[in-house]
């Protein structure tokens, strides 16, 4: 967890209420400083922390492209060996040619579907994971949600650990465009996903509550990585998380 000097916070709190002509000693402010100090401490406690030590508890996903591939061929074989039984003569040559059709029909199903996979694989979504965060510029918050998706490589992680990568890439002094950077590299490196997914969607204080006012403005940012970066397969992405 990021070290927050609370002292310094305290102090510091203590002289913005006196530079805008408050007395930090009146009964509605006097434990103002001490409260700000354990809000910084709770908000920017994500300073200096790197957001993916939160897979630390990732476990192998198994290889199923050799077990994929022995079931489609098994699947044809029993296509052909539920075909008629031939005569020793007469049904030999055809036999045989429908055992080839069908096998070649397999295999046709078989490349289509590596294909496929080879283009985005199985993907795992995890929608709406709340945050909030603290811009950089005026210190004031902005919150919203997060969705993460991912195509994994060898790894997989239990969902409880995505909330932790955003709580930690939130809790800091952030940009909307670099917490969504930050979020995607993490799930990246952590897991070697051979994809990742980033979007997030918040209103801001500081469109809000200071100049244009804009109370129901959103913004929404995209970040992608790797397989993911591919516009096809992120529009199916996107799609998932445009559903209700």
């Amino acid at each position: 967890m990021g070290s927050v000097d609370r002292d310094r916070i305290r102090a510091a709190v203590g002289e913005i209420l006196a530079a805008i002509g408050e007395d930090p000693a009146r009964e509605g402010l006097r434990d103002t400083p001490r409260r700000v100090a354990e809000l910084y401490g709770e908000l920017f406690a994500g300073v200096g922390d790197d957001p993916a030590d939160a897979f630390g508890g990732a476990f192998a996903l198994r290889d199923g492209g050799s077990d994929a591939g022995a079931d489609r061929a098994g699947s044809g074989a029993a296509k052909v060996a539920g075909l008629p039984d031939a005569d020793a003569d007469g049904d030999a040559d055809a036999t045989a040619d429908a055992a080839d059709a069908t096998a070649d029909a397999a295999d046709e199903a078989a490349d289509a579907a590596d294909e496929a996979l080879d283009r985005i694989g199985s993907v795992v979504l995890m929608r709406d994971l709340a945050f909030r965060s603290i811009c950089e510029h005026h210190l004031l918050p902005f919150e919203g949600v997060v969705h993460i998706a991912y195509e994994p490589d060898a790894e997989l992680a239990g969902l409880g650990r995505f909330a932790a990568v955003v709580e930690v890439a939130s809790s800091r002094p952030q940009l909307q465009e670099r917490l969504g950077d930050d979020i995607a590299d993490a799930v990246e490196r952590g897991l070697t996903a051979r994809g990742v997914l980033v979007v997030i969607e918040a209103r801001h204080g500081c469109v809000t509550a200071r100049g244009p006012r804009q109370t129901a403005s959103t913004t929404v940012t995209l970040s992608a990585r790797g397989s993911l970066a591919d516009p096809a397969a992120r529009a199916e992405v996107m799609a998932l998380v445009a559903r209700s």
